[in-house]
């Protein structure tokens, strides 16, 4: 089974999210479609994506293990294969966020080839061998390559204001965070053998930690347990949580009681934001604190959106209208990395568009078009057999 909306929002988002993700190349970009700094409680556009992304792979999570069950798979091979998913994610997004995190002069060669070189890497380490055009001969001896990389990388770097740090632990970067939500609610999915009540409960319960980490009854954990933080405070899993129930209630009602699917995804959606608003007074609506005003406000554009594109593409059939994005949904992981080659390599050869081009209107624009260019040539590498895939 696959659903077509799941695609076209995920690409979707994808688009957008490498979009928002080169507005610190600009100047002059709108308050209202940037991220809301620390201390506001505001909203901007970019707070949405993020959200919304994680949403979506929990959109996914039953089916992908549901077509692996339906391969004869024992649940200790799909355990292997989420855990191994999920370690991946951690690992990439911890040489991500430590690049972030780079001191220039203390790297050889500087941080724009440190970063350079893990994403080759991890290109060499997670392209699909089986299904390129490269003879299998290679396939290992690449993947090798790749690894080595890393740990000479990680034996070279240098972080902090300094380069007073080595690697370490931070807030795992984006993919790291998706890694965490993916491993929580791909294993409940998988030992509740799919039970709707108990993936209700689990949504709840990451909701209810999230209001926790605002309260005198907050888990505090210390230094060590800081690095599972992600976890106990209840937020990004609970937006996983969410797409996993989405996909669910159509999954058992969509059928039989189509109308009641609908208008449970729909109420759903107008609840979260209206507990969204109706507890801003209390903690705001903040991205970076992770405020659970906010987490209801963008879990509740994640339900209607999903029910919108559900209706369109897979009800009415419209799904030409996102042909051209389609790579962004199918190679997710490429389309990801794909920026990081060029930031990298514009920073070592420091060809950059002059100031008029990277500000207001016009760098907002060009910044568009480098976002379908990515996804255009994601789309040419797929059809040549490069693709990542975790």
């Amino acid at each position: 089974m696959r659903i077509a909306s799941i695609d076209i929002l995920r690409a979707l988002t994808m688009l957008l999210m490498i979009w928002v993700n080169d507005f610190w190349s600009l100047t002059g970009v709108p308050k209202w479609l940037s991220h809301a700094a620390a201390s506001e409680d505001y909203m901007g556009f970019s707070d949405i994506i993020f959200p919304l992304f994680l949403f979506i792979v929990g959109l996914s999570i039953p089916l992908a293990i549901e077509n692996r069950m339906a391969k004869n798979e024992s649940k200790s091979t799909i355990l292997k294969h989420i855990l191994i998913r999920s370690l991946s994610l951690l690992l990439i997004g911890f040489f991500m966020v430590n690049w972030e995190t780079s001191h220039y002069d203390s790297i050889p060669g500087g941080n724009q080839l440190w970063g350079l070189l893990m994403a080759i890497a991890v290109s060499l380490i997670w392209m699909n061998w089986k299904r390129s055009p490269v003879p299998e001969k290679w396939h290992l001896p690449l993947q090798v390559l790749g690894f080595a990389i890393l740990v000479l990388l990680a034996v070279i770097y240098r972080g902090g204001p300094v380069g007073e740090y080595g690697m370490r632990t931070q807030w795992w970067g984006i993919l790291g965070l998706i890694g965490w939500a993916y491993a929580y609610n791909a294993l409940v999915y998988l030992y509740s053998k799919g039970n709707i009540y108990i993936l209700a409960v689990s949504w709840l319960v990451m909701n209810v930690l999230a209001v926790l980490k605002f309260t005198d009854m907050a888990i505090e954990g210390g230094e060590f347990m800081s690095n599972f933080s992600a976890l106990y405070s209840g937020t990004v899993p609970a937006f996983t949580a969410a797409g996993v129930l989405a996909t669910m209630i159509f999954k058992e009602l969509s059928k039989k009681k189509a109308n009641t699917a609908y208008m449970l995804i729909i109420a759903l959606g107008m609840i979260n934001m209206a507990y969204g608003l109706g507890t801003r007074p209390i903690w705001g609506i903040s991205k970076i604190q992770g405020t659970p005003s906010w987490l209801a406000l963008c879990t509740g554009i994640g339900f209607l959106l999903f029910a919108v594109l559900y209706y369109i593409a897979d009800v009415r059939g419209k799904v030409n209208w996102a042909k051209i994005i389609a790579p962004a949904g199918t190679a997710t992981l490429t389309c990801y990395m794909v920026p990081y080659y060029v930031y990298s390599i514009r920073g070592l050869t420091g060809i950059r568009f002059p100031d008029f081009m990277n500000a207001s209107i016009l760098g907002l624009v060009i910044s568009m078009i480098f976002a379908f260019a990515v996804v255009i040539f994601t789309g040419k590498m797929e059809k040549m057999g490069y693709k990542l895939k975790l």
